[in-house]
């Protein structure tokens, strides 16, 4: 029996930025499959404290009012790490598509707001690392809509949010785990190579970005970007 017709936790967040070292959480949602006896279904609308940029507002939805309407996220972070809780403990798959990001976000707002959330021995299935291991060279847009429209997941209208993303997330994790490439891996095999994987993928975008700068006029030319390698990126210490 594959790993995808065990119990999956699929996560999503929606976020005041692109920076998961500074965005703040205004959205999270928690769906679990295959459960018989996990816990429910769980969504959040956080308010985050700080002003959300229209740029992000442009993208969930959620502008500082309707933010404010929502749980302070000294409140909505603990239950938020108790589902990840469960998760190790039912020895369940956690789906997170562009997992450093998400867990990232989280770790650092767990820290803000002193939440113990050390989720160092979750087992983790990152879509979006997958899909780049099987179809390295593919052209063209790699956001979940896009990669879930190649792979002809069911999709909720033309919904964007955290529970709507995390349901296509799991669809597409259960997708993937179907392909040949993927089927006969245990998960932990699978988390396993998804750090393998990405050490790849990260080293050959730096590799990709220096070589286009260093073809730019000298003055052009911007510092060297390190690329973070290591995944999925859970509980480092902000401060190191």
């Amino acid at each position: 029996m594959s790993w995808s017709d065990g119990l999956i936790l699929s996560f999503d967040t929606e976020t005041t930025g692109t920076d998961p070292e500074t965005a703040r959480i205004v959205s999270a949602a928690c769906l679990w499959r295959n459960a018989l006896s996990a816990p429910e279904d769980r969504s959040w609308l956080v308010d985050p404290g700080v002003e959300i940029p229209e740029e992000a507002t442009a993208i969930h939805g959620i502008t500082n009012e309707i933010a404010a309407t929502g749980t302070g996220p000294a409140e909505a972070l603990p239950e938020i790490v108790s589902q990840f809780r469960a998760a190790l403990r039912f020895g369940a798959a956690v789906v997170i598509y562009n997992a450093p990001y998400d867990l990232t976000v989280l770790s650092r707002e767990c820290y803000r707001y002193g939440v113990d959330c050390d989720l160092s021995e979750l087992l983790v299935v990152d879509p979006l690392v997958i899909d780049k291991a099987i179809d390295p060279y593919r052209k063209g847009s790699r956001k979940l809509v896009d990669v879930a429209a190649l792979y002809h997941v069911p999709q909720e209208g033309a919904a964007h949010g955290a529970t709507a993303d995390a349901l296509m997330a799991a669809r597409l994790a259960v997708r993937l785990a179907r392909l040949p490439e993927i089927a006969e891996m245990t998960l932990p095999q699978l988390h396993q190579a998804q750090i393998g994987w990405k050490f790849t993928q990260s080293a050959s975008f730096e590799a990709y970005l220096k070589r286009k700068n260093d073809s730019l006029p000298e003055e052009e030319r911007q510092p060297h970007q390190t690329i973070a390698r290591d995944w999925p990126i859970i509980g480092r210490n902000p401060n190191a």
